[in-house]
């Protein structure tokens, strides 16, 4: 019988567990745990992305700190901002909100916030201690899909994961994480040949493209988790990379979309600016 992984669920469970940490902080350290958010422009998918991320830091007992910047500021004005962040020792974490407007340096940017702070994951150094199994601070996205994996007991060593998708945000950092718990790992890719014989083979599928109803029933093993990270937007409707109705009583545990892993990817944002409180204060070994 196929589990429905429910990715609402495990969020809430993990806000729910941040927040009794944070008030214990509160009570103890008199801390509040802050992340600051940076939103340039009026993207309106930006604007709700923000909205959902302070709902979060309000039920996980974090403060939420937006700074709403105009379209056409400048990069030395956006850098400037950063480094207030950085320097301001009440700040634990920054989020930039991508995209920016395409006269600003995403990398640049995402390169100039504070290591320690950078509660996406994405700063090159993050990005090489996961390479080293050291990081602390993991990109929130491939972090929510081994949290499923280990919230519902579905086994990660030995098994081998088939990870459809190589992007620097989802694809290879999942694929790294999963080598560090000793599974098995085939990264395929727009150029891969015989996909649906690799695919068909993963006892753990992670389906990352953005290209809705990819992966169809003849490509899933029998029995097999299969972990939806797309979402695209279809008519009305967010559509997921995998044929899930196709799909769903062929697999082991599947995820849904919406509701699988995308609460995932904010819940670990605030785990990761919980760790980077404790970074900052020296509380980790």
């Amino acid at each position: 019988m196929t589990v429905k992984i429910d990715g609402k669920a495990v969020a809430a469970s993990i806000r729910a567990e941040l927040k009794v940490e944070a008030d214990r902080i509160k009570k103890e350290k008199g801390d509040e745990i802050c992340l600051a958010v940076v939103l340039v422009g009026d993207n309106p998918a930006s604007h709700v992305y923000v909205r959902l991320k302070e709902k979060a830091c309000h039920e996980a007992g974090f403060i939420s700190v937006q700074h709403t910047l105009p379209k056409e500021i400048s990069m030395e004005e956006l850098l400037s901002l950063i480094e207030r962040l950085n320097n301001d020792p009440k700040v634990n974490g920054i989020l930039v909100q991508l995209p920016l407007p395409a006269h600003l340096d995403e990398s640049k940017v995402l390169d100039r916030i504070d290591v320690d702070k950078d509660v996406d994951g994405f700063h090159p150094l993050n990005v090489g201690l996961l390479s080293q199994k050291l990081a602390k601070l993991m990109p929130c996205t491939p972090a929510g899909c081994v949290e499923l994996l280990d919230r519902y007991h579905i086994p990660i060593e030995g098994s081998h994961a088939v990870i459809v998708g190589r992007s620097n945000i989802v694809g290879k950092p999942v694929a790294v994480m999963l080598i560090h718990r000793n599974a098995t790992v085939t990264i395929c890719h727009s150029r891969s040949k015989n996909l649906a014989q690799i695919t068909s083979q993963a006892d753990i599928l992670v389906a990352a493209i953005g290209k809705p109803n990819f992966i169809t029933r003849d490509m899933v093993k029998e029995g097999a988790a299969v972990i939806d990270v797309g979402t695209t937007k279809v008519g009305n409707n967010i559509v997921g990379d995998v044929d899930y109705a196709n799909v769903y009583d062929k697999a082991g545990w599947i995820t849904p979309v919406p509701g699988g892993v995308g609460p995932m990817t904010i819940a670990m944002l605030m785990y990761n600016t919980m760790m980077a409180y404790k970074i900052q204060r020296k509380l980790l070994v």
